[in-house]
């Protein structure tokens, strides 16, 4: 199945703690069926000191499941994804306003 979401996308979360926030997608794992977005979903790890970093209380965006996020239309809501065909390739497309994304 082709991917909804993708890397570089600008998203709103749906659900959970961080409801109503936006951001864009850093990385998705496609297998867990989560994504990374920056600023969402913000945790506190707390990391050793190691030779080439510095260690303490580090901020970390953590990974959301991928049915809590949609995408953000050229309005700036929240919608669905599409597929359809345009000649012979394959695009997505936002199902509010009917455009390519």
């Amino acid at each position: 199945m082709a991917a909804k979401l993708k890397k570089g996308d600008k998203v709103v979360v749906l659900t959970g703690k961080d409801k109503g926030k936006q951001g864009e997608i850093a990385s998705v794992n496609p297998t867990a069926n989560k994504a990374v977005v920056e600023g969402v979903n913000i945790a506190i790890r707390h990391t050793k000191q190691s030779q080439g970093t510095q260690g303490g209380r580090i901020a970390k965006a953590m990974p959301i499941e991928l049915s809590n996020l949609a995408l953000i239309d050229s309005n700036g809501k929240a919608t669905r994804v599409g597929f359809r065909f345009e000649g012979e390739t394959k695009v997505r497309f936002a199902k509010t306003t009917g455009e390519v994304i």
